[in-house]
């Protein structure tokens, strides 16, 4: 890259939402730089599992038709009771929902190996401008952060650190080349504070996970696949030793242990997710625990109710061209109107995703009965259809 550059839109981010929201963006004939730090494409957490929300934006997004043919179609969650509640879940290879989105591009939107290490306005246009690692700086009309959970834009947005629960989760890949004979359903079991859950993506590939309480000696196990996979044994050996032997058998290299992070429900109700032509989707803006199985397809959602307003406001409508509409100067005003627009249809959306998730690893991690009673009976009044979130529809592109 050359040691300064001019960029119309710029999403700093290549993960499910910048790649989802410069895809949605394109989908209304809008082109926009993606702006990635790795030198290729991540899909870290193995897989993730979808909803009918989630599925409804990858229809809408154009690629869901290609995407439903690498997963099963789930029947039920069960959460360690005999019958469980029937749900529409499929889950996927994060590598495939990355090359899905990626792939539909145009060539050349996302360039790697530019990690954003600040944000600051020019002082003569009130632009943004991004400062790479390298020395590059990009002269940008419009930003999008969806650069995760320490995220560049965020901080300059005045969004405070996520906080941190105190437990962590382990997530792998198993593979069982007979075939596993697990039924059709994502099934979870919460013993003391550990939970396992198994979700099958195809008749041979298992994802899993082991949420657990953290430790300090996880900073350390974190980097290494093989110790992630011997303490995830040993944290389940006693309360799951049936499920042993999926996660000893596991891809090593899918591998990942994190602790779990969030924003907090009243950061989300006053949080400042916008300023100007700068503003923030996916986990940069409301990172939840995967409790109640939503951050991604929230991420997902945040891209189509981005594009839409931005292509409203101006005046996007699918028929230009791409390069065109890239050289359109923006009017800094309708921009931030459409951002604002965005901001208020997303900020009660998440506000209970994030108050549920909040609540729910309040309920998983608390110690003490009467803790654990109160928590129950505010998820009971506040969310009694535990499920009812899939069911929301964020509207066409």
């Amino acid at each position: 890259m050359s040691l300064s550059e001019e960029k119309a839109i710029v999403i700093v981010g290549a993960g499910i939402c910048g790649l989802a929201t410069a895809l949605a963006l394109h989908r209304k004939g809008v082109s926009s730089r993606v702006v990635e730090r790795s030198e290729s494409l991540r899909a870290a957490g193995a897989a993730i599992g979808i909803f009918a929300n989630g599925w409804r934006v990858l229809d809408e997004l154009g690629v869901g038709q290609e995407l439903r043919s690498k997963a099963v179609l789930l029947q039920a969650v069960r959460d360690g009771s005999p019958r469980g509640e029937t749900v529409s879940l499929m889950c996927l290879k994060r590598s495939d929902l990355i090359n899905a989105l990626a792939n539909n591009l145009p060539p050349d939107t996302i360039r790697f190996g530019c990690q954003t290490v600040a944000l600051n306005l020019d002082p003569q246009t009130s632009h943004p401008i991004l400062h790479l690692h390298d020395g590059t700086v990009i002269k940008a009309e419009v930003v999008i952060g969806c650069d995760g959970i320490n995220s560049v834009v965020a901080d300059w947005l005045g969004l405070k650190t996520s906080s941190q629960f105190s437990l962590c989760a382990v997530r792998g890949l198993t593979n069982y080349p007979n075939g596993h004979g697990f039924s059709k359903e994502f099934v979870r079991i919460r013993r003391n504070n550990t939970t396992l859950g198994r979700i099958p993506i195809d008749e041979k590939l298992v994802h899993w996970f082991v949420g657990r309480l953290w430790t300090p000696q996880d900073s350390r196990l974190s980097k290494e696949h093989k110790l992630i996979r011997d303490s995830a044994v040993e944290s389940i050996k006693d309360d799951f030793p049936a499920d042993v032997e999926m996660i000893r058998n596991s891809d090593l290299a899918s591998l990942t242990l994190l602790r779990l992070k969030y924003r907090a429900p009243w950061e989300i109700l006053l949080g400042n997710f916008s300023k100007g032509t700068v503003t923030v989707a996916g986990d940069a803006m409301h990172v939840m625990g995967p409790f109640i199985g939503q951050g991604g397809s929230a991420g997902l959602e945040d891209a189509v109710v981005l594009a839409r307003c931005f292509a409203k406001e101006m005046g996007g409508n699918g028929s230009s061209k791409p390069e065109e509409q890239g050289m359109m100067t923006i009017q800094a005003k309708r921009v931030g109107k459409a951002f604002d627009q965005y901001v208020k249809e997303r900020r009660f959306r998440i506000l209970r995703l994030s108050t549920q998730s909040y609540l729910t690893g309040l309920l998983v991690q608390a110690s003490l009965p009467v803790m654990k009673l109160i928590i129950l009976m505010l998820l009971l009044l506040l969310f009694p259809n535990s499920f009812g979130h899939t069911r929301h529809d964020c509207g066409r592109l």
